[in-house]
């Protein structure tokens, strides 16, 4: 029977769809583990590396088309190329689990397409983080894991899983006692990976401090561009939202990325704007900024503000997003033809740690700071916690893309980082989404898009390091080394039966 053949791309492509509908904004997360499980099951039975590489693309189209949509309004042509090669990646991860020919199929599929999603976080232009198993798993129960390892972790229990779900094909039941074997050592390991993340959560504690924070959504329309609009529009409304914050008990009011467009912030009139509030608020002010370096280039920052008008602490982003903030290969796109006149400056990266210090009445603060698309890296946060910060702020900007697929991805990778460092992250966006997550991945005060809104909340400022901030993501990419060499060796030895 072929199994294999054009038969199988109709619910090839459903398998897709279903994990696609896991992630934000749909959020419907079993049903990542139904699409997973129905693949693997196609994948196991496709009999010719043809059709397993067929079946592979077609199931990674169907996830990544709808939840990577977000990526037309940034670069139209570069939309379909990003998933013809993520997808075209999942096809070789399918060609070589060898299926029905492996009885350990079940370990080596997972295993090689949560390698596929390690290049993906990587490759190309620095990687594309989004639309991962992790962003849908964070509303799920296995979502402690991330404190044990990161994305990589969730996503391979996860499809690990979804695997040992999938029916056997017939060959495998031949020697059912080697199947049973290899389901049964399986299901240990992720059973042990999700019990062991409780005590990884529980690594970091409160210190005692708290932190009473602001956070300033000034609203407005989506689905605009920073050339084709006023840049004091945006400014005039943050203020006009941060006038409305009527205490003095705060310790820090957080303004979103690039609020501020100027050529020279420290000499602008929007500092002196900032100082006044500040003096008014008796707090300091993280405010995102853009400034000029030449016709070419501009920075991309997150900076401390307060009453003396001055630079107290500054960031500057190191993950440009591409084709966002720089235009990778310009001249060859312009020989070509391609707009990239949208993008006329290119952002120069940022070389400083992920942090922000600044002055409290309690003493001195630091923050973690991940700026826009570096809340999809968990190695920014990471960064950031490791030198002692005792909470992450996530200034962002989406207000250039239409329909909230994007921002909601957003939300959930907050959400990730939250659980991954122990810490409490602030996310503030100008037109939505702005939150306040929680070390457990909870979500409070939510702003919907558009709306002019402020947000405040006293949080716990945090210390210690959960598994994750100590080990990051290279052991638990070199067990996925170790398994594939493993189920290689296997693949050597003759098949023994009792």
């Amino acid at each position: 029977m072929n199994f294999g053949g054009r038969r199988s791309w109709p619910r090839a492509l459903l398998a897709g769809l279903l994990v696609a509908a896991s992630m934000p904004p749909w959020g419907w997360w079993p049903l990542s583990f139904i699409g997973l499980a129905m693949y693997c099951s196609l994948e196991y039975r496709a009999d010719t590396p043809r059709r397993r590489f067929a079946t592979g693309f077609v199931f990674a189209t169907g996830w990544f088309l709808p939840a990577m949509s977000w990526m037309w309004f940034l670069t139209a042509p570069g939309y379909p190329i990003a998933v013809t090669l993520f997808a075209s990646l999942h096809g070789l991860a399918a060609m070589a689990t060898k299926g029905r020919a492996d009885r350990h199929s079940v370990i080596s599929g997972p295993a090689l397409h949560t390698l596929i999603e390690v290049l993906r976080m990587a490759f190309p232009f620095g990687g594309v983080p989004l639309a991962t198993l992790g962003i849908a798993q964070v509303a799920g129960p296995l979502h402690r894991i991330a404190s044990l390892g990161g994305v990589i972790a969730l996503t391979w229990v996860t499809w690990q899983i979804a695997a040992l779900f999938a029916r056997a094909p017939r060959e495998h039941r031949r020697d059912n006692r080697h199947v049973r074997s290899t389901r049964r050592w399986a299901t240990m390991a992720c059973l042990v990976a999700w019990l062991v993340s409780f005590p990884a959560m529980t690594r970091t504690e409160n210190t005692g401090r708290t932190l009473s924070i602001a956070a300033v959504q000034g609203g407005g329309p989506q689905g605009t561009r920073a050339i084709d609009t006023n840049p004091r529009d945006v400014v005039d409304r943050h203020l006009a939202a941060t006038a409305t914050i009527d205490t003095e008990d705060l310790d820090l009011v957080v303004w979103p990325e690039n609020v501020i467009d100027v050529f020279d912030f420290d000499r602008s009139a929007e500092i002196s704007e900032i100082a006044a509030e500040s003096e008014r608020l008796d707090a300091p002010f993280a405010v995102g900024i853009t400034e000029d370096v030449d016709d070419a280039s501009f920075t991309n920052a997150q900076v401390i503000v307060d009453r003396s008008a001055t630079v107290l602490d500054r960031y500057d982003k190191v993950r440009r997003v591409p084709f966002g903030e720089y235009m990778p290969m310009r001249s060859l796109l312009r020989a070509l033809g391609a707009p990239v006149d949208q993008v006329p400056r290119d952002a120069v990266a940022g070389t400083t740690p992920a942090v922000l210090d600044f002055v409290t009445d309690g003493g001195e603060e630091r923050a973690a700071v991940v700026i826009s698309w570096e809340v999809f890296f968990g190695g920014r946060a990471r960064e950031g916690v490791a030198l002692g910060a005792g909470f992450v702020i996530n200034p962002t900007n989406g207000s250039s893309y239409t329909w909230t697929v994007l921002q909601s991805q957003q939300v959930a990778s907050s959400r990730l980082r939250a659980i991954e460092t122990g810490r409490w992250v602030v996310q503030v966006a100008p037109t939505g989404f702005s939150a306040f997550v929680g070390p457990d991945g909870e979500v409070h005060s939510r702003t919907a898009v558009s709306e002019r809104a402020v947000i405040s909340r006293e949080i716990p400022v945090r210390t210690g390091e959960t598994l994750y901030v100590r080990l990051g993501d290279k052991p638990w990419i070199a067990a996925l080394a170790v398994v594939l060499l493993s189920v290689l060796r296997s693949r050597r030895r003759p098949l023994r039966r009792a």
